[in-house]
């Protein structure tokens, strides 16, 4: 009985924690092109559209004229993503939980960009970007490949060329000249 209770309560308490399926969270998936479960996919997709929310908003405040306008840009078009999906979740074409805050590893980068300024600022958020950006491209990609939801893998699709342009941008984030220096 004792072992019972045990293994029941193990079980309960791995839930959360395998909420996300292994492949996905170690980058197994993303190595070897598998498409994610649709759960990993809407996981992933909701917690990186809030990233990018919350993440360009610091640098509409913090960040150079450059990082302010690729911001304002991430802001909208993920804010509609983040509405498309949560659409396709509402309407039950996608069975699916949708996450309400972000996860620990986007967090502390949140936490790290809310205490950064200046140059600090800039590298992080620029860096967070083109990483972010490469993730969700692979993400998208390899969904709208091999993704399990008709749905779910047409507006993978159509999301892919938005956040190629936005892993695009993301690249020339510090590489343009400096206000008031010629071009």
């Amino acid at each position: 009985m004792k072992r019972t209770v045990i293994a029941f309560a193990c079980v309960l308490l791995a839930g959360p924690a395998l909420a996300q399926s292994l492949g996905e969270k170690t980058g197994v998936n993303s190595a070897l092109g598998v498409a994610p479960t649709t759960a990993d996919f809407v996981k992933e997709v909701a917690v990186s559209d809030m990233f990018e929310i919350e993440s360009s908003k610091l640098a509409e405040q913090k960040g150079n004229a450059q990082e302010k306008s690729f911001a304002q840009q991430m802001v909208t078009d993920h804010t509609k993503t983040s509405g498309e999906l949560k659409a396709l979740v509402g309407d039950g074409k996608v069975q699916a939980t949708l996450p309400t805050a972000l996860d620990s590893s986007h967090q502390s980068k949140l936490d790290k960009l809310k205490s950064a300024s200046g140059k600090d600022f800039s590298s992080d958020y620029d860096s967070y970007q083109v990483s972010a950006h490469e993730d969700a491209t692979s993400l998208f990609d390899r969904y709208a490949k091999g993704g399990d939801n008709a749905a779910l893998k047409d507006w993978a699709n159509k999301t892919l060329p938005a956040l190629r342009h936005h892993l695009d941008m993301a690249k020339e984030l510090g590489r343009a000249p400096s206000v008031g220096q010629s071009k």
